[in-house]
């Protein structure tokens, strides 16, 4: 019934664009992972919170700007944040590891 209920064209749409969320998003979590590397070769600790806090102001700004509601945007920064700093962390723990260095600390 798709064809004759005139849904389809918005359906495609959607479809292209769920496509290209999950390619920046994937993108986003291939980008964090160059990030957990550098802060490991550095010694940098993992957890940014000023970082932190300037990206969930600017996911906030913008959701607005596109009038998406307030709590979807946090949601949604709440669940990227925790799921790109919990695959920066265990890449950190992993890397401490192959160095020989305990997991948080330094080799």
């Amino acid at each position: 019934m798709s064809g004759a209920d005139g849904l389809q064209p918005f359906r495609d749409r959607l479809d292209l664009i769920d496509d290209e969320l999950a390619r920046l998003l994937g993108e986003r979590f291939q980008i964090c992972r160059e990030v957990a590397v550098h802060k490991s070769e550095h010694e940098i600790p993992m957890m940014q919170p000023n970082r932190v806090e300037v990206v969930r102001r600017r996911y906030l700004d913008r959701g607005c700007a596109a009038a998406l509601p307030a709590d979807f945007c946090g949601a949604l920064f709440e669940l990227l944040i925790a799921a790109t700093c919990r695959e920066e962390d265990e890449l950190m723990a992993r890397l401490q590891l192959e160095r020989g260095a305990e997991p948080g600390r330094a080799a």
